[in-house]
C-alpha cells in the first residue's frame, strides 16, 4: 500500500469526525502493524500492468486492509477494515480486490458509510445484506475515555 493511496482514501472521507489525514503516528502504526514480521492486519494491493497505468503513472490502484475474526455462529470470518479503489477504476473489475476467501472462512464482514450510496447499492446487488435491517445488529465503537471505562475491572 502506498501512503498516497491511504491519504487519498482518507481525504475522500474527510467529512467524518476523528479522521486525521496527516497524523505521522498513524502512518508509523500502519507500517508496523501491516508490513512487519508480526502482522496485526493483512492487506491486498490491486495493481495493473504498466500499459493500464493511470495518467499520473500509477500502477497500484487500490487496496484492502483486513484481519481474521471468528463468529460463534458461523466460524471463521474476515473483517475488511478498509477498501479503496482509485475513482477512475471503481466501475471496473478492480473494484473486487476484497479478501473474499481466507482459509476456511465462511463470512466477510465490513461496514459501509451511509453517505456512500453507490457502494451500498453495489454490495446489496452482490447478495450482501444489511446486518441492522436484517438481523438487528448495531455496529458499536468504544474508544478513548469510554474504552478506559469499559476496560475497568
Amino acid at each position: 500500500m502506498t501512503a498516497m493511496m491511504y491519504h487519498d482514501a482518507q481525504l475522500g472521507s474527510s467529512g467524518i469526525s476523528g479522521i486525521s489525514t496527516s497524523h505521522p503516528t498513524l502512518m508509523t502504526y500502519l507500517e508496523q502493524d501491516g508490513f512487519s514480521k508480526n502482522l496485526f492486519f493483512h492487506s491486498i494491493i490491486a495493481e495493473v500492468p504498466e500499459y493500464h497505468k493511470t495518467k499520473e503513472g500509477h500502477t497500484k490502484l487500490g487496496y484492502a486492509l483486513y484481519f481474521y475474526s471468528y463468529s460463534s455462529w458461523k466460524g471463521r470470518a474476515i473483517y475488511m477494515e478498509d477498501l479503496y479503489v482509485m475513482p477512475e477504476f471503481r466501475a471496473q473489475q478492480y473494484s473486487r480486490c476484497c479478501p473474499i476467501a481466507g482459509p476456511g472462512c465462511n463470512q466477510l464482514n465490513f461496514t459501509v458509510l451511509d453517505w456512500n450510496k453507490s457502494s451500498l447499492d453495489f454490495y446489496l446487488n452482490q447478495g450482501c445484506f444489511h446486518v441492522k435491517a436484517d438481523l438487528g445488529y448495531h455496529c458499536m465503537i468504544c474508544e478513548g475515555e469510554a474504552l478506559q471505562h469499559v476496560a475497568q475491572p
